[in-house]
């Protein structure tokens, strides 16, 4: 179920609505307030090693419980991507990052207590400063470093993520 199709009262006046919005936008019935829907914003960085191999968590929690994922999650309201990014890897494995570049976004679906949130993921990649320093943190149930050309995507928790490790991995290999 989309977000927009929880709204059966408006958020403003309260006015009972005859049918829940079917689009991006709820226009109550009763006093007009207009509220847009869109996609909330995540980050995940595939952070590198020295010796090139890169740090992948496995998930603790639903969704995608026990699958391979780049550490990242939700950035805040007032964050950038880049701020949101250092701030999960820190909150995930305890690593501080460097050498942070953008390498793409990807549309995502995130299933969460009954609704699916349309999500735009930030995809990064980066160098880890004292990567013998990671563990295992919030939501986190393992971590492991792999060659990312060796990672099935069967194994990683979400179509946006094996897009941006296909993505990743051509361009690693037509350079």
């Amino acid at each position: 179920m989309r977000p927009s199709q929880h709204f059966h009262h408006c958020p403003r006046c309260g006015a009972r609505q005859a049918n829940p919005p079917a689009g991006n936008v709820f226009t109550c019935d009763g006093c007009g307030f207009t509220l847009y829907f869109s996609s909330a914003n995540a980050t995940a960085a595939f952070v590198q090693r020295d010796d090139g191999k890169v740090l992948f968590i496995r998930r603790a929690k639903e969704p995608a419980k026990g699958k391979l994922a780049p550490p990242g999650g939700f950035i805040d309201v007032g964050e950038t991507a880049e701020a949101g990014v250092r701030r999960e890897i820190r909150e995930e494995v305890g690593l501080e990052l460097a050498d942070i570049q953008f390498l793409c976004s990807q549309p995502n679906s995130y299933f969460y207590k009954d609704v699916t949130y349309p999500v735009l993921d930030f995809f990064f990649t980066a160098r880890a400063v004292a990567a013998d320093n990671a563990r295992a943190l919030d939501d986190v149930a393992s971590f492991c470093w792999l060659e990312p050309e060796q990672v099935s995507p069967d194994d990683i928790a979400f179509p946006s993520m094996r897009a941006a490790l296909a993505f990743w991995v051509e361009k690693r290999r037509v350079k």
